[in-house]
């Protein structure tokens, strides 16, 4: 898989996490893992080891966008835009190898593709932010 690919399914996985309680995730992997085509085995421990480590970091992630995004916090934000703002902010904070310019772009053209018609301005500017 490509790093945009890989990029996705994490989002995926992060997204469907949210609707499920923490001791079900693990059931999720699964059950996302059996549905994935195209899967390597060095690209799945690589989505499950990033999902993983962005879920234990929600909390300080929820932090860093409630205080960039003025009139706006987490739990007003529409679940698709919370979890593309969540995967770029963690990559930009978190993963040195990914340029800020990159992980903001990433996280635009995957609003595009998967929110609303508002959905990649509203991340671009809280990720502008957080910049």
């Amino acid at each position: 898989m490509s790093r945009r690919e890989v990029r996705e399914q994490i989002f995926k996985l992060l997204f469907r996490a949210e609707f499920y309680e923490e001791t079900e995730l693990p059931e999720q992997l699964e059950l996302f893992f059996e549905e994935l085509d195209r899967k390597e085995e060095k690209d799945t421990r690589y989505i499950q080891d990033k999902f993983e480590q962005i879920v234990s970091r929600l909390p300080e992630l929820d932090r860093m966008i409630n205080e960039a995004a003025q009139g706006w916090k987490t739990t007003r934000m529409g679940k698709v835009d919370l979890t593309l703002i969540r995967l770029a902010v963690y990559e930009m904070k978190f993963e040195e190898e990914v340029p800020t310019g990159v992980a903001i772009n990433e996280a635009v053209e995957l609003a595009k593709s998967y929110g609303t018609d508002d959905s990649a301005s509203f991340v671009n500017g809280i990720l502008a932010k957080l910049a």
